[in-house]
C-alpha cells in the first residue's frame, strides 16, 4: 500500500513564494486560454462567424481569470499556513496514489476512445486526388469534448449515490455532503456518466448506443487502473480471509505506511480504520466473523489495535481490477462480430454485473451500502437484526443495481438482436483502392 507518493511542503519563504508566482502564472494562463478561445457571433445571413470583438475576449478573459483565482485561492488555503495565508491549513500538496491513478485511468480511457471513435466513423473521400478521412477526425474531436461532460456527470453521480447509501451520516448536517473530502461510488459515477453522454449524444445528433458500443469498453480500462488507487489507498477492501490463505493482505495503520521516499506518514488505511471500530469477533484462523465472543474467537478492534494494521483480508480491488482488465480486452476483440448498435453495450452491462456481483462477495466493508445498513437508516432496526451483516442475502447497493443492469442487457441483446441485426455493415464508407 502506497497512499502518497510524496508530499510537498511550503514552510520556508521562497517555497511560499514561488507557490504563490505558480498561482499567478496558472490564473494568467487561464485567462488568456480564455481570451484566445473567444469566437465571434454567427452572421444569420451568410451562416459564418463575425470577427471577434476586444470587449468579448476581455468577457470571456475574466471569467476564465475569475474561475481560475477561485480555485487558486482554495489551493492557497489548504497548501500554507495560516502565517502565510490567512486561514491556510499548512496540508501541503500531497500527490496521493489513489487520484493519479484514478486520473491516468481516466485521460487513457479518454485516448483510447478517441481512437475508437476515429475507426468507427471513418469515412473515406477523394478530396483534390487523395483519399482523406473527412468524418473519423470529427468524431475523434467530439469524444474528446465529450470526456469533459462525463467527467462533470460521472464526479456529481458517484458523489450523490455514496451520500445516499450512507444518508444517515449525513442527515445530521447535509451541508458535509457538500464538502470536498468524502467517498465516490463507481456505479453513481457510471450512471452520472451515461446520462451526461445521452443528452451529449443527443445534443450532436449521435446515436447514443452506437457512442456507447465505442466507450464502454474503456470505461473497464480506466477502472482497471482505478481499482489501483483503491488498493494504494486501502478502501473497497475486502472480508477477513483465513490466517493460512495466500492472497490475504493486510493495510497499515498510522505509522506504517510510507511514501515513495520512505517517509512515514500519519494518515491510515480506511480499511484499518474501519476494523478499528469494528466490535464484532473473528476466529483468526478461519475468517470467520461472530457478533458474540466464541472460543478461540478475539475482538476485531482489540486484534488490530494491538497488530498496527488490519487483519488479513481479501485484495477485492486487485480481483476486479484484473477482471475489468480482461473484460477490456474481451470486448474489443468482440467489436469484430457485433451485429448491431448498442450490442458491445448490452455486452459489458451483462459481463460487468456478473464481475461486479462476484467481487461483492468477497468485500468486507460495511461503508458500501448493505440491506442491513438500509433496514437501519430507515429505523427498522427488527428488520435490520434479521438480516445479519455475514448474511449472504444482505446484499450490497452495487449488487442490486447490478441486477438491474444484467437485465438491462439481457432486454437490450434480445430486443436489437431480433430487429437491429446486420445494422452496422457497411457504415464505414469506401475504403481507397491500391490504384
Amino acid at each position: 500500500m502506497l497512499p502518497v507518493l510524496f508530499r510537498l511542503t511550503f514552510t520556508s519563504l521562497w517555497a511560499q513564494l514561488l507557490l504563490y508566482a505558480l498561482a499567478v502564472g496558472t490564473v494568467g494562463y487561464i485567462a488568456f486560454n480564455g481570451w484566445r478561445g473567444a469566437v465571434g457571433e454567427v452572421d444569420p445571413k451568410t451562416g459564418t462567424r463575425k470577427a471577434v470583438v476586444l470587449a468579448d475576449r476581455l468577457l470571456r478573459a475574466a471569467g476564465f481569470g475569475l474561475a481560475g483565482a477561485g480555485l487558486a485561492w482554495f489551493g492557497l488555503k489548504y497548501a500554507l499556513p495560516e502565517s502565510a495565508f490567512p486561514g491556510g491549513k499548512g496540508e501541503g500538496l500531497p500527490l496521493h496514489t489513489y487520484g493519479v491513478l484514478l486520473a491516468t485511468g481516466f485521460m487513457t480511457a479518454v485516448m483510447v476512445a478517441g481512437r475508437l471513435a476515429r475507426d468507427e466513423w471513418r469515412k473515406v473521400e477523394l478530396v483534390d486526388g487523395q483519399w482523406v478521412d473527412v468524418e473519423g477526425p470529427k468524431k475523434r474531436e467530439q469524444v474528446m469534448d465529450l470526456a469533459f461532460w462525463v467527467l462533470i456527470g460521472g464526479i456529481g453521480g458517484s458523489r450523490l449515490l455514496f451520500v445516499l447509501v450512507n444518508w444517515k451520516d449525513y442527515s445530521r448536517d447535509w451541508t458535509q455532503a457538500l464538502s470536498l473530502g468524502g467517498g465516490l461510488v463507481f456505479y453513481g459515477g457510471l450512471i452520472g456518466a451515461a446520462v451526461a453522454a445521452w443528452f451529449f449524444a443527443r445534443a450532436h445528433g449521435m446515436d447514443f448506443l452506437r457512442l456507447a458500443d465505442v466507450c464502454i469498453p474503456t470505461v473497464s480500462l480506466g477502472q482497471c487502473l482505478g481499482r489501483l488507487g483503491c488498493f494504494s489507498a486501502g478502501c473497497c477492501w475486502g472480508d477477513v480471509a483465513p490466517a493460512h490463505s495466500a492472497t490475504a493482505v493486510h493495510f497499515p495503520g498510522s505509522g506504517l505506511a510510507q511514501d515513495l521516499f520512505g517517509q512515514v506518514g500519519n494518515a491510515s488505511s480506511l480499511a484499518y480504520t474501519s476494523q478499528l471500530d469494528d466490535t464484532r469477533f473473528v476466529v483468526e484462523a478461519t475468517g470467520q466473523v461472530l457478533h458474540q465472543a466464541a472460543p478461540d474467537a478475539v475482538r476485531i478492534s482489540d486484534w488490530v489495535a494491538q497488530h498496527g494494521h488490519t487483519l488479513g483480508v481479501y485484495p477485492t480491488q486487485l480481483f476486479e481490477s484484473l477482471g475489468q482488465l480482461g473484460l477490456f480486452v474481451a470486448l474489443l476483440y468482440a467489436r469484430r462480430f457485433r451485429r448491431f448498435h448498442g450490442h458491445i453495450f448490452a455486452l459489458w452491462l451483462m459481463a460487468y454485473a456478473v464481475l461486479r456481483t462476484t467481487v461483492e462477495l468477497f468485500r468486507g466493508d460495511v461503508e458500501r451500502g448493505t440491506l442491513h445498513g438500509l433496514l437501519e437508516s430507515l429505523g427498522a432496526q427488527g428488520l435490520a437484526d434479521a438480516v445479519p451483516l455475514e448474511a449472504w442475502f444482505n446484499i450490497s447497493t452495487s449488487q442490486s443495481i447490478s441486477v438491474c443492469m444484467f437485465a438491462l442487457g439481457a432486454t437490450l441483446l434480445y430486443q436489437k438482436g431480433r430487429r437491429g441485426a446486420g445494422e452496422v455493415a457497411g457504415e464505414a464508407g469506401p475504403t481507397p483502392s491500391a490504384a
